[in-house]
């Protein structure tokens, strides 16, 4: 008699949480907002404010995000609003946050694998069905910030991967540069016409990056163009190192761990490093600025947008293993998001907080950002914002951004009739193109605080940095939309 009435009860409990279950999925379909719905909250506050935090909307918008996320939930935890770094008092945190969000999942959810803990900075990922549980981490005081880990805001819009194709994002073409457009220094190698135009070649008469190291945060290396790979020490660059990483997950899954390489497959990440650290011999190719300095380089992203679940954490991964390298001094990230990213933030926080100067790109437009201003993590005051303006004037290039979060700025469009670019190194072998934007402009900038800190190597990142202030245009002011504007590389490391 007591098996059949425990069996029943186990019966009438299993009916009863797939009947909870069932009710839950019911309100779900009926409540959830619409994509269109969500992205039209997130539009008004970036025109309204320039930015987005999801930690001002409500559990219910929050919630819907998460819902059209793969139900993926980001936590960041802490003691204190600015507390990003571990510490054993956030480990116990941490602990109680899991345990509070699998106590108030619905049955089905309770004892989920599905979880991500970042082992330097103070978030994790987890499941998140319930809106009851949103409601509840927004008014703990343990919870730094919540955010949908995998809402995908530009998925809605269809440019938003396609657009990034061309001078400012991915791209594998070559073609052959105007003559105009550089001139030949020995042994041999060619000078595009911005380095002049920023003293850079006369630089080298005192610096030219050796014993500093600078990190690529982009979509990778190309394997198959020899001069950033086996022909890395070559003619004047010599005694120097090259290494690749990647952090990127190129899956469907969020869930997985299946890293995609080091290998660039989108010709960005090649671009940036070549502008940054090209090598300076006679085969007739352009030389990078800091052609003796030593690159890193991470396969973070798919391309320059970071919108990906898997990019975010890509991104993440890649600045908490450089931060945690003595060896690096120079961070280049030459990709974005309109509004700010949690993880990505804490970061970016924790490799400022090692010292690391980590330069970012102001924006560059394409159909579905044409009215952003200074876009995510440049809008940040631990990162040099840096973005593109023409030759010989202040005008911002025609699809760079600019506003007051913005340090620095490079020529990189010309105004000889031609709009060309700056010459670099492509994806492919020996071959050459031109890159725009502030995708350029940060690299180029990245190159020219190697050489500030090689002819210093004794220098904090704050020492480095007022020295490329004082050797701009616009010391001691700084400009409304250009910043310090554009930074002579000479007077720089004189």
């Amino acid at each position: 008699m007591k098996k059949i009435l425990l069996s029943l009860t186990v019966v009438l409990t299993m009916i009863s949480c797939s009947k909870n279950d069932e009710t839950l999925e019911t309100e779900k379909e009926q409540d959830i907002l619409t994509k269109k719905e969500i992205n039209a909250i997130i539009n008004t506050s970036l025109q309204e404010t320039g930015d987005f935090n999801w930690m001002s909307q409500d559990a219910h918008i929050i919630w819907s995000a998460v819902s059209h996320g793969e139900n993926i939930l980001t936590i960041g935890y802490g003691n204190s609003k600015n507390n990003f770094a571990k510490n054993t008092e956030t480990e116990n945190i941490k602990e109680a946050l899991i345990a509070l969000v699998k106590n108030n999942e619905p049955t089905s959810a309770k004892g989920s694998s599905e979880l991500y803990v970042d082992e330097n900075i103070n978030y994790l990922d987890i499941k998140v069905t319930s809106k009851e549980t949103i409601s509840i981490l927004l008014k703990d005081s343990r919870v730094r910030y919540i955010e949908p880990a995998a809402y995908n805001f530009l998925e809605a819009t269809a440019q938003a991967k396609s657009d990034s194709s061309g001078s400012s994002g991915c791209g594998y073409g070559n073609t052959t540069l105007n003559t105009g457009d550089y001139r030949t220094v020995s042994p041999g190698a060619r000078l595009p016409w911005s380095f002049d135009a920023h003293n850079i070649s006369q630089a080298w008469n005192y610096s030219t990056g050796s014993g500093v190291t600078v990190a690529i945060v982009d979509s990778g290396l190309s394997p198959e163009q020899k001069w950033m790979n086996q022909y890395f020490n070559d003619g004047y660059s010599s005694g120097r190192t090259v290494q690749k990483y990647g952090t990127f997950v190129d899956s469907w899954w969020a869930w997985s761990n299946n890293y995609d390489g080091v290998n660039d497959k989108c010709g960005h990440g090649t671009k940036m490093a070549a502008v940054a650290t090209a090598p300076r011999n006679n085969d007739n190719l352009p030389v990078g600025v800091a052609y003796n300095a030593n690159l890193v380089t991470y396969r973070a992203v798919e391309n320059v947008v970071i919108d990906d679940y898997h990019e975010k954490r890509g991104v993440v991964e890649a600045l908490t293993a450089l931060a945690n390298r003595n060896d690096v001094k120079v961070i280049s990230m030459s990709i974005g998001y309109p509004f700010s990213i949690g993880n990505v933030s804490d970061a970016v926080k924790y490799a400022h907080s090692k010292g690391k100067m980590i330069l970012a790109a102001g924006g560059t437009s394409t159909s579905f950002t044409t009215w952003y201003g200074v876009i995510f993590p440049a809008s940040m005051p631990e990162t040099v914002a840096v973005t593109g303006v023409k030759e010989g004037q202040y005008s911002k290039c025609d699809v760079c951004h600019t506003g007051s979060q913005i340090d620095f700025t490079v020529q990189m469009q010309r105004t000889n009739g031609t709009d060309n670019k700056i010459p670099v190194l492509s994806y492919y072998d020996g071959q050459e193109n031109y890159i725009g934007g502030s995708s350029v402009a940060t690299a180029t900038t990245a190159g020219i605080a190697a050489l500030v800190w090689a002819k210093n190597p004794s220098w904090s990142r704050e020492q480095v940095l007022q020295k490329m202030k004082e050797s701009a245009d616009f010391y001691p002011n700084k400009h409304s939309e250009f910043g310090y504007g554009n930074i002579d590389a000479l007077k720089a490391v004189q």
